[in-house]
């Protein structure tokens, strides 16, 4: 079977531009992953439901195919598709810790529940969960790596100064690392529960903080999938507002990014600098949009406030600014020898091992994954805008320093673009009305990171069945494990920085 019939028989599904709904037996659900794997797509998401259904958003050219199976309870397991998308393990190993739903995977190790709870406890399958309990310290076994010389190095959970908790595992022969394996899991907020328990029309205010740095991105795409489910169409100024925030997100963390990156090369200079600038940038979205970082801009229907002549007038000036001295400073750094050394080369994904592994995002256009929903599948205001795409096949530090640098000062165009085009005549924000029950949405928008999604789907009277938030995170910290193989163990901390991966977005 090739994707094409699976095409054929998808329908639309309320959400993101170009989603497609499919409904698969649980018989034939590799077969999708492997069709939609041999047509070029990617994985996406992977979640399940306390129904025993599951769910996969696979990105193929030109549509995003929401898949939909029922887990056979007369079986022992469901199909798993870690061997077609590596980055289905993990996603699989939370799907059995939050529903209970058991796959073929061979990895059976808990990966949220860090003897939080019971091991037979389920959060989103039991309506009331029993009261806590102490729980045993699991036995999580590490791979072990054996030879002569080698020796394992343990970091973390607990890191320095305000750094969210992971721990990673290194197998090392002197300082170059053999293997790396992280174990992530243990800020488990229980937002897809809490998520469950607020009225539909409000939960974009925890999408928000699902990783506080994407604020913007998963506000954005609850919202379109609420909307998607309501058939709301927000007003045409409002979209474009949306996008304005976005891209002042998004430059704002790469300003930080940089700035950090330049600072674990053991340059400091650009870490005060890009500092100064994303400081800057901060205060004039303030002044624009009323917040520093837009937490509760993105609504139900539209946007919180408007965007004024005065501060149209502010972000303008900035950007204008912002443009000459990101230029400036990235000639300082490509010229700065001591930076290049440790850019150069280091945490190299190739571009054929970023395809089999799944990346995506920044860090995937960096090793030659030439995919933006912003392109790809815009929604408005982007299908006007066409965004450039940045891109690199070097898949090193100082390639994800270079599409950061591109996708900054494109940013920065798009900001003004979007001041001197808005609509001017339209409303900034609509009514949404209440989903029915049991009705789904999916919202797709590209955040700095990467990909965000939103799987939602309403119960009765204004109430959420089920959300699940998304983070590209969970796509690419396996990547990471590759990443800094043949590296020396010092140049972890660059590495790491150069994907600013999302714990707390990962650890739902």
């Amino acid at each position: 079977m090739s994707l094409s019939r699976w095409l054929h028989d998808a329908r639309p599904m309320p959400g993101a531009p170009g989603l497609r709904c499919v409904d698969v037996d649980v018989t034939a659900w590799r077969d999708f992953a492997q069709d939609s794997a041999a047509a070029g797509g990617r994985l996406l998401a992977l979640w399940g439901t306390a129904a025993g259904t599951v769910h996969m958003i696979a990105l193929v050219p030109d549509a995003a195919l929401v898949a939909t199976a029922r887990a056979d309870h007369t079986a022992a397991a469901f199909p798993g598709i870690e061997d077609v998308f590596p980055a289905a393990s993990r996603m699989q190993r939370a799907m059995r810790d939050m529903v209970g739903i058991e796959t073929t995977d061979a990895d059976g190790r808990p990966w949220l529940r860090h003897a939080a709870w019971g091991p037979d406890v389920r959060p989103l399958a039991h309506c009331e969960l029993p009261a806590a309990v102490p729980q045993p310290v699991d036995d999580y076994r590490f791979v072990r790596v054996d030879g002569d010389g080698v020796h394992e190095i343990a970091v973390g959970p607990v890191h320095a100064g305000i750094i969210e908790p992971g721990h990673f595992r290194f197998s090392v022969v002197g300082e170059k690392v053999l293997r790396l394996e992280e174990r992530l899991g243990y800020v488990h907020k229980g937002i897809e529960r809490r998520f469950t328990e607020l009225p539909i029309r409000e939960g974009h205010r925890l999408a928000a903080r699902v990783s506080g740095d994407s604020a913007v991105a998963f506000s954005w795409a609850y919202c379109q999938a609420l909307e998607g489910m309501t058939d709301t169409r927000i007003p045409a100024r409002a979209a474009w507002l949306r996008g304005l925030a976005l891209e002042l997100e998004r430059a704002a963390n790469h300003l930080g990014d940089l700035g950090a990156l330049g600072n674990d090369a053991g340059f400091a200079f650009g870490l005060s600098q890009f500092l100064r600038l994303k400081e800057g940038l901060l205060r004039a979205t303030a002044r624009a949009l009323g917040q520093r970082y837009l937490n509760d801009y993105v609504v139900p229907g539209g946007v919180r406030a408007d965007l004024s002549g005065e501060g149209a007038v502010t972000l303008e000036q900035c950007a204008v600014s912002l443009v000459l001295e990101i230029r400036r400073l990235r000639e300082i750094y490509e010229e700065h020898a001591g930076v290049r050394d440790r850019f150069v080369g280091a945490g190299t994904v190739t571009p054929e091992l970023a395809a089999r592994l799944g990346l995506v995002g920044l860090a995937g256009r960096a090793s030659g994954q030439a995919f933006d929903l912003r392109s790809d599948m815009p929604c408005e205001p982007y299908a006007a805008l066409k965004p450039r795409k940045s891109g690199c096949g070097d898949g090193d530090v100082l390639a994800r320093v270079a599409v950061r640098f591109d996708e900054a000062l494109e940013s920065l165009r798009l900001v003004r673009a979007m001041i001197a085009q808005v609509p001017t005549a339209e409303l900034v924000a609509t009514t949404v009305t209440e989903p029915t029950d049991g009705s789904h949405g999916i919202g797709l928008i590209e955040g700095w990171r990467g990909p965000v999604a939103i799987a939602l789907e309403a119960g009765p009277g204004g109430t959420v069945r089920r959300c699940h938030p998304h983070d590209p995170s969970w796509n690419n910290w396996p990547v990471l494990e590759h990443a800094i193989i043949g590296n020396i163990v010092p140049d972890f901390p660059l590495i790491n920085k150069s994907f600013n991966l999302s714990y707390s977005g990962h650890d739902l």
